[in-house]
C-alpha cells in the first residue's frame, strides 16, 4: 500500500508559472515592482503606462500627482534601480491621463 502524499501549496507553482508567461520588457518589470517601489496609495493614483527608449512614462490620475512625483524622480529612479538593476528605466515622464487607467 503507497501511502498518499499531502497535497503541496499551488502558490509557488503559479507565481513561477506568470513569472514565466510575463513579457520581458523593461515596462513590464517596472509595472511588476511599481507598488512595491511606491506603496498602495501611490500606485493606486499612478501606474506605469508604456516605454520608449528607456523612458517610462507613468500615468496619473491628476495634475498633483504627476507634479509630486515629478519632484520624487531621482528617488523613484534610484529605488528603482535597485530594485530592477538593468532593467530599471533610463529616465521617467508623468503625464495626466485619468482614462487610460
Amino acid at each position: 500500500m503507497t501511502r498518499r502524499r499531502a497535497p503541496r501549496p499551488a502558490a509557488p507553482a503559479l507565481r513561477a508559472a506568470l513569472e514565466k508567461a510575463a513579457p520581458k520588457t523593461r515596462l513590464a518589470a517596472v509595472q511588476a515592482v511599481w507598488e512595491d517601489v511606491v506603496g498602495g496609495r501611490l500606485a493606486a493614483a499612478a501606474q506605469p503606462f508604456s516605454e520608449r527608449d528607456g523612458t517610462v512614462t507613468i500615468v496619473c490620475e491628476d495634475s498633483v500627482w504627476a507634479e509630486e512625483l515629478d519632484l520624487m524622480q531621482d528617488q523613484l529612479q534610484r529605488a528603482l534601480r535597485e530594485r530592477l538593476g538593468e532593467d530599471a528605466p533610463r529616465s521617467l515622464r508623468f503625464r495626466v491621463d485619468a482614462g487610460a487607467k
